[in-house]
């Protein structure tokens, strides 16, 4: 079973940009599928996911949150998608590595951004500037993560 960790930045940012933003590493170059319309690599062995960047005109993103329900619709956005496999051996290690790319983009531009695992659990959003989180119990279980992503 897959685990998606999917970071959505609103605006008309390019494709490549935030792939180069979350893994500046020249070896970790993501490439066009045929269509053009996704940047991907399979990064498993060196990081534990696959990553995919995807463009997405008038989106709609919602989830539940312990405030109520969240709703965002973003004019144009892009994703970006971490999947990985809940292997206990490498789990950890794959998140550790996705939340610190995330942890990059978000350090390296200002767009508003939500934070998703699996498609409907929302883990954090930044609205000018102001990053909120949820699920405190994930954020417990992941401790490291704070330090990572503060806020």
């Amino acid at each position: 079973m897959a685990l998606e960790y999917r970071l959505t930045l609103a605006g008309d940012v390019a494709m490549g940009e935030v792939a180069a933003r979350a893994l500046p590493d020249p070896a970790d170059q993501l490439t066009p599928t045929p269509s053009g319309q996704v940047l991907s690599a399979d990064l498993d062995e060196r990081y534990g996911f696959s990553v995919d960047v995807v463009a997405d005109d008038h989106g709609y993103y919602s989830a539940p949150t312990e405030t109520g329900d969240w709703e965002w619709e973003p004019d144009t956005a892009v994703d970006l998608t971490f999947e990985m496999t809940r292997e206990a051996d490498r789990f950890a290690e794959a998140l550790r590595h996705a939340i610190t790319a995330i942890a990059r983009v978000l350090a390296s531009g200002p767009e508003d951004a939500a934070l998703m695992l699996s498609g409907d659990l929302l883990l954090l959003t930044r609205v000018d500037g102001v990053i909120t989180k949820y699920r405190p119990t994930w954020w417990a279980h992941y401790p490291w993560a704070n330090e990572i992503i503060p806020g």
